[in-house]
């Protein structure tokens, strides 16, 4: 009876529209596909043609233990909505507003479980890094916790289709992308946006430290940061001209669960470090950091996800001096809904380039 009291329902709403209880049913039942063009509901992401992009087969390599291709048919379709730019020598050059549907990177990793080189070194999987590539060679490097640990998952996707995001009053057309590509949500600028992707490739920072499991006290009084190698400067004390961010916090690990709510206070890393390397379309797709701590215990973040955001989620590095087990300098993480990336007494950080 409630169905069919429903179905009147939406039959009497839609007639004072001029539509029909069928279009109606499609709108609410299939907003995602169908074609709003004339704003019947209040979704603004379905008002234009979804088109098609032409897909690759995608193949997963590297640090698992089922290598081979995705099968993505019976994965589910997501939706993400981005406006792209990429970096010019005049400034960044706005490309188009856009709706993708695709599969995201997480669902396309997910049962091809991590076979570490560095496993017994190393177990912790906060070490793991992705590169998708395309035929032409291009790559983009992403973390795995940038994939697996964020506040907002499915942000990072395959495309498969595409709809303008059109404005009302100029009716400007983007251009349209014909090929598949990976899209991210996070990110400012969409360098990493690369097309026709054929293959994912999970590795482990191959970088070794020394580990000293149980160490009393941890206390790491600078952090030195390294370019190529080569030492670039050391850190001892909060920044001067740098703004002290306050962050409300739920601060919740996978393994002990909740750790605290109390508020962080720190500087976003990105101030920090900013001016190490250039941000240019090359670094920003291939360039990841490792952060270490000084036990050993090591993370790592893509380039983009600590100096390219678009949602103010910033990395904080904490200062604390008197915290003889875990200063003088640690990590919060913001965009993680897990703690594991928030890294104690670090100590050394490392520009490093996927190959």
């Amino acid at each position: 009876m409630k169905k069919i009291f429903f179905l009147f329902l939406i039959a009497g709403m839609v007639s004072c529209q001029n539509m029909t209880s069928d279009e109606a049913r499609k709108l609410i039942l299939d907003e995602y596909q169908a074609i709003d063009s004339t704003d019947q509901t209040n979704n603004f992401y379905d008002n234009e043609e979804i088109h098609p992009l032409k897909c690759n087969e995608i193949e997963i390599a590297g640090e698992v233990n089922n290598p081979g291709l995705i099968e993505t048919k019976t994965l589910p379709l997501r939706t993400i909505i981005v406006k792209e730019a990429l970096p010019t020598a005049d400034g960044n050059q706005f490309i188009g507003a856009y709706r993708y549907d695709g599969y995201s990177l997480f669902d396309m990793i997910n049962l091809h479980t991590p076979d570490k080189l560095n496993r017994e070194a190393f177990p912790p999987i906060i070490d793991l890094y992705v590169i998708v590539e395309n035929a032409k060679g291009e790559k983009a490097v992403f973390s795995w916790g940038e994939i697996f640990y964020p506040n907002h998952l499915h942000e990072i996707i395959i495309a498969s289709k595409v709809m303008r995001i059109v404005p009302s009053k100029t009716k400007e057309l983007w251009p349209l992308p014909e090929n598949a590509k990976i899209v991210v949500g996070s990110d400012l600028l969409s360098a990493r946006n690369i097309d026709s992707p054929v293959k994912i490739t999970i590795k482990s920072a191959g970088r070794e430290f020394e580990i000293e499991k149980g160490m009393s006290p941890m206390f790491a009084p600078a952090i030195d940061i390294f370019v190529a190698d080569h030492k670039t400067m050391s850190i001892t004390k909060p920044l001067e001209n740098i703004q002290i961010l306050n962050y409300e916090s739920i601060f919740y690990g996978r393994g002990r669960g909740i750790h605290s709510t109390t508020p962080f206070s720190g500087q976003a890393v990105k101030e920090i470090l900013k001016g190490q390397i250039s941000e240019t379309s090359e670094n920003i797709q291939s360039t990841f950091l490792i952060v270490a701590a000084r036990d050993g215990y090591r993370g790592v973040f893509s380039y983009s996800e600590i100096f390219n955001r678009n949602d103010q989620a910033e990395l904080l590095l904490i200062y604390n001096p008197d915290n003889q087990n875990g200063g003088a300098f640690r990590l919060f993480p913001a965009s993680d809904f897990f703690s594991d990336r928030a890294i104690l007494s670090v100590d050394r950080i490392y520009f490093e380039t996927a190959k």
